[in-house]
């Protein structure tokens, strides 16, 4: 990434190219985009060759490094980055729909909400196969992904989420049902990994579906264990 671009979030990239890149010409760069993120999620980052995405578009190798002069791996970060937006704003709209900042839960029901949100994140794998098949790839060729795709990938977001997340621990804390611990962030992060993370591993990102009674399990044991940690014994009010 040029020391120019560095500034830049995800959104004014977007943002920029829409101002700078007629539609038409737009519309065919997001048409190979989404011929690609197949390719890319079944094949991964390394064997998916520039020959196999420009066929898997129905173009030309040239008409690809026209639209995407960087080759594949300007490619699979416009592809991260336009899936990673989408599932970010799905998991935001969730967040604030189960713990909505102007209602907080009571005391009794908060284990009943944080199984909602757990299930409503792990859900969200049955609704983007194909980003979260991208996450697999990534987590797995982590050594051979250019540098500045992991950072575009992690701005989109998973950092956005996870502040979102620790703002929403930090809520739950000043109701007086949690105990951060002094540390919102690493509350959120154990969180994700008692719940969903459990899940994306247990079902390698949702290529092998769990029983849905087993995912309830261990959806439960995972908030239930989070709270024994973090959750406030004793009135709350």
């Amino acid at each position: 990434m040029s020391e120019a671009g560095a500034g830049e979030t995800n959104e004014s990239r977007l943002a920029k190219a829409r101002r700078e890149v007629s539609p038409r010409r737009l519309e065919k760069q997001m048409a190979i985009a989404s011929a690609s993120c197949t390719l890319f999620g079944r094949e991964g980052y390394t064997r998916a060759s520039v020959d196999a995405l420009a066929a898997e578009a129905g173009i030309s190798t040239r008409t690809l490094y026209n639209h995407f002069p960087g080759g594949k791996a300007q490619l699979f970060e416009t592809v991260v980055t336009w899936t990673s937006n989408e599932v970010r704003d799905a998991q935001l709209t969730l967040l604030r729909a189960v713990l909505d900042p102007e209602r907080p839960p009571r005391a009794g029901d908060l284990e009943r909400v944080l199984v909602a949100l757990a299930r409503a994140f792990v859900g969200l794998m049955a609704d983007y196969p194909n980003h979260f098949a991208l996450v697999r790839h990534i987590h797995a060729e982590a050594d051979h992904v250019p540098p500045e795709v992991l950072k575009a990938w992690y701005e989109a977001g998973p950092g956005p989420v996870g502040r979102a997340l620790a703002e929403a621990m930090r809520r739950l804390a000043d109701t007086g049902l949690l105990d951060l611990h002094g540390d919102a962030a690493m509350t959120a992060a154990h969180f994700v990994a008692l719940t969903t993370h459990t899940i994306v591993q247990s079902t390698n990102y949702g290529v092998r579906p769990l029983p849905q009674a087993e995912t309830e399990r261990l959806i439960g044991g995972g908030v239930a264990a989070f709270l024994r940690a973090y959750g406030r014994t004793g009135p709350t009010r």
